[in-house]
């Protein structure tokens, strides 16, 4: 399974990484490889917890 990183320069200076094949997963960091990080372990979790509990592990997108 390969999901996807995207990161962004927030004006205050932050950076804000998100994996959009997990909705509500995204972290800010100082740095954007401390936002990958942070963003990396957070999706870890969530999917861990959906294994756990037999739930999907993500839903790709299906056009309409």
């Amino acid at each position: 399974m390969s999901l996807t990183i995207e990161s962004e320069q927030e004006e205050d200076g932050r950076w804000l990484a998100e994996v959009p094949e997990l909705a509500g997963v995204m972290a800010y960091g100082q740095t954007r490889e401390e936002a990958i990080d942070r963003v990396q372990t957070l999706a870890l979790h969530v999917l861990a917890d959906r294994l756990e509990h037999g739930e999907p592990v993500y839903q790709m997108g299906i056009a309409k």
